[in-house]
This record gives C-alpha cells, structure tokens and sequence, in this order.
C-alpha cells in the first residue's frame, strides 16, 4: 500500500508538467485546438439542417455528440499513442528501472490524457454554447449528468487506450487501427441520429462506447425533445452505465496484465533493436 501511495504524488506531478507542457510547444498547442477548431466549423454549416421532428438543428444535436467522440477517440487511440512512442525511445525502460517508476509513470499518463480531454471538451462546449441555439446546459440536472458521462467514460476508454498501446509494435502500427476507428465513429452517430441508420448498422454502433458517450452527452446537453431522435425516444441511461460499465470492467481487468506483461519484456537490448529497425526505415 506504502509503496503505491508514494508513486502517486511523483505521477500526479508528472502529469501535470506534461500537461502543461503541451499548452507551452507551438506543435503540441495547434494539435490541441486544430480538430476542436475544424470541428466547430462543420457543425455552423450543419446549422442550417434540421432533424424530422425534433426542435433543434443538426449542428446543435451534433456538439454534445463530438463532445462523446473526442472522449472515446482520445480516451482510446491517445493513451495508447504515448505508450507506444515511449517504449520506443526508451521512456518506458528508464520508467521501470525507478523504483515504483512504472506505476508513477501510468499514472502520469492517466493525468496528461484525462487532462487533455478535458480541455479539448471545454475548447469544444464554451464557443458552443454561444453559437448553437438550443442547448440546455442550466440546471443541476444537466451538470450532474455530464459529470458522470465523463467520469465514467475516462474508466472506459483509458485502460482500453492501454492494452492498446501496450500490445502495439511500434507507434505507426497505430495508423492500421485509425480506419476501423473512423468506421466506428461514421456509424455511431456522433452527426446523424444512429436511429436513421439500417438496423444492423445500428447494432455494430451501439457496440462501440463512443455511441453510448455520445448519447450520454446528448442527454445532458440537449433539451428533453431532442429525445425524440434517439432510439427508442429514450435516453437509455441505465444502458449507458450497463454499456460503458462493461467496457471499463474488461479494460481494468485486462490492463494491469498486459501492462505487466509488456514490462517484463522491455530491457536495453529490445529498446535498441526499436531504435535500429527505426533507423533503417529513416534510411
């Protein structure tokens, strides 16, 4: 117990000096806001659409849904990018040879990504609820519901978002999973209701946490009619929890094996092979 707790503060600060640096690098900056920005974009010109039915246009159903998106995404393909970077260069091995090091060092990245999602959430929402009419972000209600959609949705993603990087060869076999990633999200429908789809299109979307984080946000964000444009005209809060609760369970029980796992195989010999096979692709 002693010896997790003390690698708890070094990973919380760890977290936080990376945080900031990525609001301090030029680079880092205008990855933070170019996809919020591009995003907001498309959603003005879906203003000018309208859902059958339901009182709010299409540019506003569809920001608490990009809102969920970039939740699942980063959650998801982010954690997963840091770990397979840096156990290429060797952060990772220098992490394990400190004492509580690899535990410090997760934590630090649970801070980084968590903190960066959060932030991208707020670039998103802030201009949001000035440009789109129709949002209904005004009662305790609403600020509670959107507290544990995200609360609950960082438990889901993140330790997936781990598996994922920890099983990755190298940082651009992350591009192989990019595609079916985009098929996940076209079909989820983060900017149309899913209930428009065919039915077995509607299945293979529900399967994926990033429908149900969507969803979740939807239900916090937007007025009761919006409601009308959900499957089953409900909001299916119980099935959030259920959905997203089950992803969490199955990427808390398989992380902390494969992150040992991936551990116990890290040494200078492997790093250094990465390193050569890295250069021979520059070369």
């Amino acid at each position: 117990m002693n010896t997790t707790f003390s690698a708890v503060r070094p990973g919380i600060r760890r977290g936080l000096i990376e945080l900031r640096q990525l609001f301090t690098t030029g680079q880092e900056l205008f990855g933070q806001f170019f996809w919020p920005v591009v995003m907001i974009v498309v959603m003005i010109f879906l203003r000018d659409n309208t859902l059958e039915g339901v009182p709010i246009d299409l540019g506003t159903f569809a920001l608490p849904s990009v809102l969920g998106m970039n939740l699942g995404f980063t959650g998801l393909i982010y954690l997963a990018q840091l770990l397979a970077v840096e156990r290429e260069d060797g952060t990772l091995l220098r992490a394990k040879a400190v004492p509580n090091g690899m535990t410090g060092y997760l934590i630090g990245k649970i801070v980084t990504v968590s903190g960066s999602i959060l932030i991208g959430i707020l670039i998103v929402l802030v201009p949001g609820l000035f440009l789109f009419d129709g949002l209904a972000l005004d009662t305790v209600g609403a600020w509670l519901t959107l507290t544990w959609v995200l609360l609950l949705g960082l438990v889901a993603t993140l330790p997936i978002g781990a598996v994922i990087g920890s099983l990755l060869k190298s940082p651009r076999s992350l591009g192989l999973l990019m595609l079916p990633m985009m098929g996940l999200i076209a079909v989820s429908g983060i900017f149309y209701p899913i209930s428009a789809m065919p039915d077995w299109l509607q299945v293979v979307g529900q399967l994926s946490p990033i429908y149900w984080l969507g969803l979740g946000m939807r239900s916090a964000l937007l007025p009761d009619q919006a409601v009308l444009a959900e499957i089953g005209e409900s909001w299916r809060h119980l099935e959030t929890v259920g959905v997203l609760g089950i992803w969490a369970v199955v990427g808390l029980t398989l992380a902390p094996v494969v992150l040992r796992r991936m551990a116990r195989r890290e040494s200078g010999s492997t790093v250094a092979a990465r390193r050569e096979r890295a250069m021979q692709r520059v070369g």
